[in-house]
């Protein structure tokens, strides 16, 4: 069992992780739209790998058991099809209409959190999830609407198969990082998904230009920084607790959508964040009373 202060660190922690991951969603739209979702998201995992070998080597590292390494391997998977979902989708969708419609993910994770770590769920969980959803409902008022082309439509498909995928991504992620260091995590992730990506390199790799090179660098580091952080966070939070933070992705999305992809801000938006942090707030606060009373019943 973590312990009660290290429940609020979990929880800016994961904060951060997610703000990171956003940037990199950012720098990520900006490559694929460049050069395709599949040439960013394969030279982001090498350079990736090409930095997370050297930390793990130098990590005293040892052999993970064979049952760690299939988790290891199956998170990959599902990982490696939930971001070429999500980046083909971010490349016909706007970035924070993506990422709204991602806001699925977190609901469907409570319910297999539930199911398969047997966690319990309680009325503040799933309140402070409703209260996020609700936001993302005001958002999603004021942003989607109109009519789409075909491409928008099918690149928002991709986002939401990819919000499946993420919801049991989120529920292995709370499992592995109970069983394993975040820098076996991150090099086992690097490597497992590069390796998946070198499949079809044959037919449809090719070599980005010069100038490429510094974004897909620093997405790099980035993802890999944000999954430290993640895995860290919940190694020490459940996961119902932490699922509400998934909810200010979309703060930054619009941030980031913003700067580098001129979209605006709505009053819809800023009244749909300002639900979303309620719920993360509430999602905070849920856990202390019960920690507390489970330690004076020991």
């Amino acid at each position: 069992m973590p312990r009660p202060a290290s429940l609020p660190v979990a929880f800016a922690a994961a904060c951060a992780g997610i703000a990171l991951y956003s940037v990199m969603d950012a720098l990520m739209k900006g490559l694929a739209l460049a050069m395709g979702a599949y040439v960013a998201l394969f030279w982001r995992l090498a350079v990736g790998a090409g930095i997370m070998v050297p930390l793990f080597a130098l990590s005293g590292p040892r052999m993970p058991a064979r049952h760690i390494l299939l988790v290891h391997f199956l998170r990959s998977a599902i990982i490696a099809v939930m971001a070429i979902a999500f980046f083909w989708g971010i490349a016909r969708v706007p970035l924070a209409e993506a990422v709204a419609l991602t806001f699925i993910a977190p609901l469907i994770a409570l319910a297999l959190a539930a199911i398969f770590l047997k966690e319990r769920i309680g009325a503040r969980s799933v309140l402070a999830s409703l209260l996020g959803l609700s936001g993302v409902g005001v958002i999603l008022a004021g942003r989607i609407g109109g009519t789409h082309d075909d491409d928008t439509q099918l690149g928002m498909a991709a986002v939401l198969t990819s919000a499946v995928f993420y919801a049991v991504n989120l529920v292995i992620a709370r499992h592995q990082a109970q069983h394993a260091r975040p820098i076996e995590i991150a090099f086992f992730q690097n490597l497992f998904i590069l390796g998946f990506f070198c499949l079809p390199a044959p037919w449809l790799l090719t070599m980005p230009a010069a100038t490429h090179w510094p974004a897909v660098a620093v997405a790099a580091a980035l993802a890999i920084v944000s999954l430290l952080l993640l895995s860290w966070a919940y190694a020490r939070a459940e996961a119902q607790v932490l699922l509400t933070v998934e909810y200010t992705a979309f703060i930054w999305a619009a941030l980031m959508g913003w700067l580098f992809f001129r979209e605006t801000l709505t009053l819809g938006a800023i009244a749909g964040t300002l639900l979303i942090v309620a719920g993360c707030l509430l999602a905070a606060r849920r856990q202390a009373p019960q920690i507390e009373s489970e330690i004076a019943s020991a």
